[in-house]
């Protein structure tokens, strides 16, 4: 890892803001002289600002206003896989406080001893694991909104109307939902940081407490879990109806062969 000690920032305040923007970010080549860190890879932006960015698509922009963030964001735009149209964005105010331990008060700024790069680092992975977990917890309980009804009917009566494609639909749902939510965000590890600089996982649970990670992240997880299920009873009922209408059919060809035969049996002895 590449580390600047010095604090990229000017000023003693400042603000990190996450955007959420694509599946996927291609960050190679983007590689400069001004580089503070190579994973996540973290570059000076401008004068006074910092980016951040992480290849599963979000962006942490620090010390930048406004216009910057845009010109910066649209800079990026082909090197987007599959670009949101709604971007989730998270941020957090930071301010230098070399007289205090390092905390987060309630409703308060980040308070850091130094805006050094390796502490404006865990900062972005922190608000880059929260976008995400925002974005995943909206899609998971869109989904829940979609399959509640099937699963109080199927409680109330026992069965489920809608057809067949009706269903499948529900289950693809679930099943891509699922599928992006577990995909290369991996909230529970450690960030690579601390394995350099072990004297900031202090920082870093602080952070994870504020923001919430382990818990939205099990909530998440168990949800996930009952997506599942719901996907594998839908998936059950489908192949019991296939299975029903099998049955009904062969039932119908024993039925249709046996009124044949007898026909046949019975036009034989009149002959």
């Amino acid at each position: 890892m590449n580390q600047a000690s010095k604090s990229p920032l000017g000023g003693t305040k400042t603000t990190a803001r996450a955007f959420f923007v694509a599946d996927r970010i291609n960050t190679s080549g983007l590689e400069r002289g001004d580089v503070l860190a190579t994973t996540p890879l973290t570059f000076r932006v401008n004068d006074n600002g910092v980016a951040v960015l992480f290849r599963y698509g979000v962006v942490v922009l620090i010390g930048l206003n406004a216009l910057e963030e845009d010109e910066f964001l649209r800079s990026l735009e082909s090197r987007l896989t599959r670009p949101f149209a709604r971007r989730d964005e998270e941020s957090a105010a930071i301010e230098l406080a070399t007289d205090k331990d390092e905390q987060i008060p309630p409703g308060g700024p980040v308070c850091l001893q130094s805006l050094s790069p390796e502490r404006l680092i865990l900062i972005s992975e922190v608000l880059a694991k929260s976008v995400v977990l925002a974005r995943h917890e909206r899609e998971v309980t869109a989904v829940f909104d979609t399959t509640e009804p099937f699963a109080r009917e199927l409680a109330q009566s026992g069965r489920m109307s809608g057809g067949r494609i009706a269903i499948l639909k529900n289950i693809g749902n679930a099943l891509s939902v699922r599928h992006r939510v577990t995909g290369p965000v991996e909230v529970s590890d450690k960030p690579d940081i601390l394995w350099d600089k072990p004297h900031l996982e202090r920082l870093y649970a602080r952070l994870e407490d504020e923001y919430e990670i382990k818990e939205r992240a099990e909530s998440l997880n168990a949800k996930l879990g009952v997506i599942a299920d719901s996907a594998q009873v839908m998936t059950d009922i489908i192949d019991t109806k296939r299975s029903l209408r099998l049955e009904l059919i062969i039932v119908f060809l024993i039925l249709f062969e046996v009124i044949i035969t007898v026909y046949q049996l019975a036009s034989g002895a009149r002959h």
